[in-house]
């Protein structure tokens, strides 16, 4: 999964059509770009895009295609969506809220917040859970091995899609299938089994399940999170529709057990408007009671190399920094084809999903073209 992740984001940023003009009505050309997307890329089933940007007086969501091609269902900006890995920043947020309300230190060893169990585990494949930290696990520089890395975990999955994984298993994968990349704060490496890991501390800390957790830490409700919910661990929102079909190349993954991705790197299911939501508050002062955790989150990693495979890089904590169009942005992506940013000097948060894993360029040039339309029609 890490390295599809790195092959659709690396130079995706640049893959979009030539500026278009600016029309009048946002709303219209934002739609015309959604169904284009999807009229012209025959790998793209369904798209929807969420863009708020207040200085425009701009918040429009639109949607095209089938969310259920089979059942003729179509997508709506409401229909939600597996976001996979775009949960890692909201796992993030959640422990640097436990670390503003002094319940644990970034900078704790992992070994403080761990079951025996677990710090056993790592422990007897050479990691040292005394030096490793928390900071490690939230800007991927911990030295672990990634379960999700290997083919065979994919291919597994595919094997036996309603396979229940439990952390337990992803666990012994990361331990099993590789080796320590290095001693802690070293290397750089995209890696899930840290979010895990990261899932745990949030219960450790807290003394209640993740999803919980979570929930009450980053304040759902205050947020207007309406139709956001952790998968199988949370019952959904009362009158939501059903989740869309995402696809795996040609794999309808709509059944696949959530399981293979549910545990702090994956394993929220949302819409485009919850996430830009979320991104707007995370950024604006929506989410942390200090303003320096903001500037915590976004510092960057010092001193470690990256691996070869890495995947991405401007990683910080739960969140990447890059360029887009020369204006900073605030960003993730996820397996299945979700992206939310939140561009500062805009004061633009946009929200996309394409449902495909296989068409990041897809993903990345429908933001590239949302955060167009907003610079080339921001106030002089």
């Amino acid at each position: 999964m890490r390295k599809l992740l790195a092959l659709v984001f690396v130079g995706a940023l640049c893959l979009a059509c030539g500026p278009q003009a600016v029309e009048p009505d946002f709303g219209q050309q934002l739609q015309s770009i959604l169904d284009a997307e999807v009229q012209n890329n025959g790998a793209v089933r369904s798209a929807a895009l969420h863009v708020d940007a207040p200085a425009l007086g701009l918040n429009w969501e639109g949607a095209a295609g089938m969310a259920d091609p089979e059942g003729g269902v179509p997508m709506t900006p409401g229909t939600p969506v597996r976001i996979a890995s775009n949960t890692k920043t909201f796992i993030a947020a959640a422990v640097l809220r436990l670390a503003e309300e002094g319940r644990l230190d970034i900078d704790d060893p992992i070994a403080d917040h761990l079951p025996e169990e677990f710090a056993a585990m790592l422990e007897g494949d050479g990691y040292d859970t005394g030096v490793m930290t928390v900071r490690h696990l939230l800007t991927h520089t911990s030295g672990l091995f990634d379960h999700s890395a290997p083919d065979h975990y994919t291919e597994a999955m595919l094997a036996d899609p309603m396979h229940r994984w439990t952390r337990t298993e992803q666990l012994q994968g990361a331990v099993d299938w590789g080796d320590p990349h290095g001693p802690p704060g070293q290397f750089y490496t995209y890696c899930d089994s840290g979010y895990v890991l990261l899932g745990i501390v949030i219960e450790d800390a807290t003394g209640q399940p993740m999803a919980v957790a979570v929930r009450e830490l980053l304040d759902y409700e205050k947020l207007g999170l309406d139709s956001t919910w952790w998968e199988i661990l949370e019952s959904p929102p009362t009158g939501i529709p059903d989740r869309a079909h995402q696809f795996y190349g040609d794999h309808d993954t709509f059944d696949f057990h959530p399981s293979y991705d549910l545990y702090g790197g994956g394993g929220l299911v949302s819409t485009v408007g919850d996430l830009a939501r979320f991104y707007r508050a995370l950024f604006t002062g929506g989410v942390y009671a200090d303003p320096a955790t903001s500037d915590l989150m976004l510092t960057t990693i010092e001193g470690v190399q990256p691996l070869p495979d890495a995947g991405p890089l401007g990683y910080r904590m739960g969140i990447w920094v890059t360029e887009i169009e020369g204006l900073t942005t605030y960003m993730h992506t996820g397996f299945f084809g979700t992206l939310a940013a939140y561009v500062p000097d805009l004061d633009l948060a946009v929200a996309v999903t394409v449902n495909q894993n296989q068409s990041g360029g897809a993903r990345h040039g429908l933001a590239l073209e949302a955060i167009r339309v907003v610079a080339e029609a921001r106030p002089e």
